[in-house]
């Protein structure tokens, strides 16, 4: 089975163009060749997030993914070979990353002219449960986690304090070198730097030149009202801190909502049973049904079945962008007793006499439709 885009590059399926542009540059600086000599695992990882983006980064290619999966892209699919502007013939991988990069120098885009490379702190998960309710009022969380953040004996320098750094002999403070195959020129990582473009000469001995370590870090989330199982919210810069004072990654908080006991989520909808008297469904009545704050009172008309569902506006979950709550459906079951007293017994009778069900336990036009159905 083929792997889904969006797990291949790590992100949600809502995630914005920003956040797919992001995700690969990472894993297609993280996969290149260049930097796994020799590896054809990380060769066909290349491969797979380049074609990850290339389609969830083009708006028409990415809804027809979402709708088909890979068999829009196959022969005879909707985005196949010969299906106009949409079609997917699979682009070079090394010119999707060019163009990514800068055109002919891949890496111009990360190294700039010169100068020390920046190595962003990684992104994190943390996942959080909420109640139901919780989930609909919304709610604010003090989270302790552990990360990578800026040393403090070196200020995220990487080097003992009184310590110098000097141009790397290597690159001459470029942060990288070029080496070049035939008619191409590539640029690569400096080996000995690292990409900073400067040597250390007394690296930090509480961080190991690193410019980080690692230690607790807590923050406040805020929670908004309508999140359900597998939404995202993003906390800028609270992810692991970069290496030499390197912009810091993100956090990503992962919600999973708990099952309630009376209650179904569908969208923004709750769904719920209520048992009914057979006297209430009857004869029509007034009973409470419950709501995810208090209960209210739900009219049934005379002769309602079983399995009717009432709709109460504006009684479920409120929705995460705004604009309304979706609503409460209300299922009617009827309460059959399971024991009955004396008395009851033979007012149930009664009924059944009078109605002619103790002789016609079937309505004759139910048999005849009955009789129809099986010739």
């Amino acid at each position: 089975m083929a792997e889904d885009y969006y797990t291949i590059l790590g992100i949600a399926k809502n995630a914005s163009p920003e956040e797919i542009k992001k995700a690969y540059r990472k894993k297609a600086m993280e996969f290149h060749p260049d930097r796994n000599k020799g590896s054809k695992e990380a060769e066909e990882k290349f491969k797979k997030v380049s074609r990850a983006y290339e389609v969830l980064s083009d708006e028409q290619k990415r809804k027809l993914y979402d709708a088909h999966g890979e068999a829009a892209f196959e022969q005879g699919g909707p985005g196949g070979p010969g299906a106009g502007r949409g079609g997917f013939r699979g682009a070079d991988p090394m010119d999707i990353f060019n163009q990514m990069f800068g055109g002919g120098n891949p890496f111009s885009d990360m190294f700039g002219g010169g100068g020390s490379q920046e190595s962003t702190g990684e992104d994190l998960r943390h996942d959080i449960k909420l109640t139901l309710e919780e989930a609909a009022s919304g709610v604010s969380r003090k989270i302790t986690y552990r990360k990578h953040v800026t040393c403090a004996k070196c200020s995220g320098s990487g080097a003992e304090p009184g310590s110098k750094k000097s141009r790397c002999p290597t690159c001459h403070g470029q942060g990288h070198i070029v080496r070049s195959s035939g008619l191409f020129a590539m640029r690569q990582v400096c080996p000995t730097c690292q990409g900073e473009g400067e040597k250390i000469e007394k690296p930090c001995k509480a961080c190991a030149g690193e410019g980080r370590v690692v230690a607790e870090h807590s923050v406040d989330i805020k929670i908004p009202p309508g999140v359900d199982s597998g939404t995202r919210l993003r906390s800028t810069g609270n992810g692991s801190a970069g290496r030499r004072n390197a912009e810091a990654g993100d956090l990503y908080v992962v919600i999973t909502v708990l099952e309630h006991e009376l209650f179904e989520r569908d969208g923004d909808d709750l769904a719920c049973s209520v048992p009914v008297k057979f006297s209430v469904a009857t004869l029509g009545g007034s009973i409470e049904v419950p709501k995810l704050k208090g209960k209210t009172l739900l009219k049934i008309p005379a002769g309602t079945q079983g399995g009717t569902i009432f709709r109460l506006k504006g009684e479920g979950m409120p929705s995460l962008r705004g604009g309304g709550s979706g609503d409460l459906l209300v299922r009617v079951d009827i309460d059959v007793p399971k024991k009955l007293s004396e008395e009851q017994k033979e007012a149930l009778k009664a009924y059944a006499h009078v109605s002619g069900d103790a002789v016609t336990p079937v309505s004759d036009s139910w048999k005849n439709k009955f009789k129809r159905f099986f010739g």
